[in-house]
């Protein structure tokens, strides 16, 4: 019986391929349930042909473990699906006829069973403000690629309170070995500092990349934002509330773009108490302070004056709701943006934690492929 169990264990974990986590810890699994399928793979195929499970529950035991094994796959073969399909998609919505130009492709079965063959590029830590402070700080990692470059800065999420720019550190890497500058900022935290101090650092930050443009070899034309999570709603907001010289394009990987119709629908708080986490941000309830819901929502800004942004988000995604993406993805179409959404079927919030799993690289694929339109 302890053999059967076992199995049944390993097959409800990988139901979390299809349903959204029910809990701040399963999230937590979920996001390596999909993005290192290859794992619970192997585990369970062990299980499997050592007979943990035999005599008389072998049949039960095995039909069982089949599926789990079936459903652990399920992203992998999706991604690998996806990807025959993605490079014209993004030519289409880009407004290209091929791109020639573009290196690899989407998904690689090598590549989630090995890793991408750059190495981490070490980055310099500069403080955009002269006030030295933690929250004053950016890592700079200078493009691998010789002359002047773009320039991409990233934003940490972190529900607006925690979190720094050492997260996620691989990607940062891999688009300077691809020819961008990546300068990944800190910013103040809330419950002490409040909307829109963060959006207000991120142009300090910019400011201080431009300023210092000659010696760190800057194309200041040629300026993007990419932001995760809390972090893609201060690049969204950053890029589309105002005019920003030079800024050609936005990334939002799984932001909250409209913070009234976040707060209405609040996520599972056995998951994320985020209307806590929002009136931390703004200030208060949203019957207190309304007028800071609206102004700190992207979508609200998004007219026919944006920028060009790539959405990336996981329909399974337990902490900001996917149909956030949808409604800003519906706004920027209807205001004639360019624009591309990247809507991953099984992933959950966090999926590109691993670079090389099946969310992460065709995630991966969209940003470069991205860039590399914008700054022609």
């Amino acid at each position: 019986m302890v053999r059967l169990v076992l199995i049944i264990i390993s097959f409800l974990v990988s139901l979390l391929t299809i349903f959204r986590a029910p809990t701040y810890h399963l999230w937590m699994l979920a996001i390596g349930v999909a993005e290192f399928a290859w794992v619970f793979v192997t585990i369970t195929f062990v299980l499997l042909v050592t007979g943990f499970y035999a005599g008389r529950f072998q049949l039960a035991g095995t039909l069982i473990g089949i599926a789990a094994i079936m459903l652990y796959v399920a992203p992998v073969l999706r991604a690998w699906y996806i990807s025959r399909e993605l490079p014209a998609a993004m030519d289409k919505a880009l407004g290209e006829q091929k791109d020639e130009s573009a290196q690899g492709t989407p998904f690689s079965f090598l590549t989630m069973l090995t890793d991408y063959p750059q190495s981490p590029v070490t980055a310099a830590t500069h403080f955009y403000r002269t006030d030295n402070l933690h929250s004053s700080a950016l890592d700079f990692y200078p493009s691998q690629q010789p002359g002047i470059r773009p320039c991409v800065v990233v934003v940490h999420g972190g529900s607006w309170k925690s979190g720094d720019n050492k997260q996620l550190p691989e990607l940062n890497s891999y688009l300077a070995h691809a020819g961008y500058h990546v300068a990944s900022v800190n910013y103040r935290l809330a419950p002490a500092f409040l909307c829109p101090a963060p959006i207000e650092d991120v142009y300090a930050a910019i400011g201080y990349l431009c300023s210092q443009a000659a010696t760190l070899q800057i194309d200041t034309n040629n300026l993007a934002l990419l932001g995760r999570s809390a972090g893609a709603q201060i690049a969204l907001l950053a890029a589309y509330r105002q005019p920003v010289p030079g800024l050609k394009a936005v990334v939002d990987f799984y932001g909250p773009a409209d913070m009234v119709w976040g707060y209405s629908l609040p996520a599972n708080p056995l998951v994320m108490d985020s209307r806590k986490v929002l009136e931390d941000y703004l200030g208060g309830t949203y019957s207190a302070v309304p007028g800071n819901y609206a102004a700190s929502s992207p979508i609200e800004y998004a007219d026919k004056h944006a920028v060009p942004t790539l959405i990336i988000h996981g329909e399974k995604d337990a902490l900001v709701a996917y149909e956030h993406s949808i409604r800003l993805n519906k706004k920027l179409a209807g205001n004639g943006i360019k624009h591309f959404f990247l809507s991953l079927p099984w992933a959950t919030h966090g999926f590109d934690y691993n670079l090389k799993g099946p969310g992460g690289q065709l995630s991966t694929y969209a940003v470069e492929r991205f860039l590399r339109n914008v700054f022609k």
